[in-house]
């Protein structure tokens, strides 16, 4: 069982990796490939090896797989730039997830919406 000390630790070297791969996905990743990318968040494994990081991509569908291809393509600079950058002797291994929370919020809004209609309507 974990401690709330690992919790809050884990935590914070999450929040650092969201900032520092959202500076480098906007500024310092020149693939062509990656569009208009935004980190949601990063969540760590307990053992602190794995990273998943969820984005969000601005775009068609096609749009959305070049950028996570890119993305993929370039996991081992990133990871590099994270080490060099905050000090970490081993960056987690990054697993870049699309994040469709903001779809699934958005149907439950609809889905409460028609709730409320039928309701009017009795």
């Amino acid at each position: 069982m974990e401690n709330r000390t690992q919790k809050y630790l884990r935590a914070r070297r999450s929040e650092a990796l969201r900032e520092e791969i959202t500076t480098l996905v906007e500024g310092e990743l020149e693939d062509p490939r990656i569009g208009l990318v935004t980190v949601n968040e990063v969540v760590m494994a307990t053992d602190g090896k794995v990273a998943r990081v969820f984005i969000e991509v601005a775009g068609s569908d096609e749009e959305v797989e070049e950028s996570l291809e890119g993305l993929d393509a370039s996991c081992g600079f990133i990871r590099h730039a994270l080490t060099a950058n905050l000090g970490l002797r081993h960056a987690p291994e990054l697993l870049f997830i699309l994040d469709h929370r903001d779809e699934h919020g958005s149907r439950v809004q609809e889905l409460l919406q028609r709730i409320e209609k039928r309701k009017r309507k009795k």
